[in-house]
């Protein structure tokens, strides 16, 4: 079992910055891969960044250059640094782990970008 708890939402303006945070418990040593997906209201659930066990890193095209995926192993904490934020990033964030037999999400945090 894998638990994941998401902080660091909130309401910003546009341009603005926000990082979001997950904390990891369980049996975490085996994930492959971590990732932040985003559902915006009305709207499927969208992947917007991942890291895996190596480090290696992917971002949805909308967010390159300004959002940044990031883990501290010593904390067990997934990061997303996101930077210029626009209106259009408006979603519930959630963070995700993922191993074959493990598919595990957090409850989510808001994010709301004002124009």
């Amino acid at each position: 079992q894998v638990q994941l708890v998401e902080s660091g939402g909130g309401l910003v303006q546009a341009g603005g910055s926000l990082r979001l945070s997950c904390a990891a418990s369980g049996i975490i040593f085996s994930i492959n891969q971590w990732g932040w997906y985003r559902q915006a209201p009305g709207k499927q659930r969208e992947l917007v960044a991942t890291i895996t066990s190596r480090g290696s890193t992917n971002y949805v095209d909308s967010v390159k250059g300004r959002f940044t995926i990031s883990r501290d192993n010593a904390k067990n904490t997934i990061y997303l640094q996101m930077t210029s934020l626009k209106p259009e990033d408006t979603a519930v964030y959630y963070c995700n782990a993922y191993r074959p037999g493990i598919n595990a999400w957090g409850q989510g945090t808001q994010v709301t970008v004002s124009s």
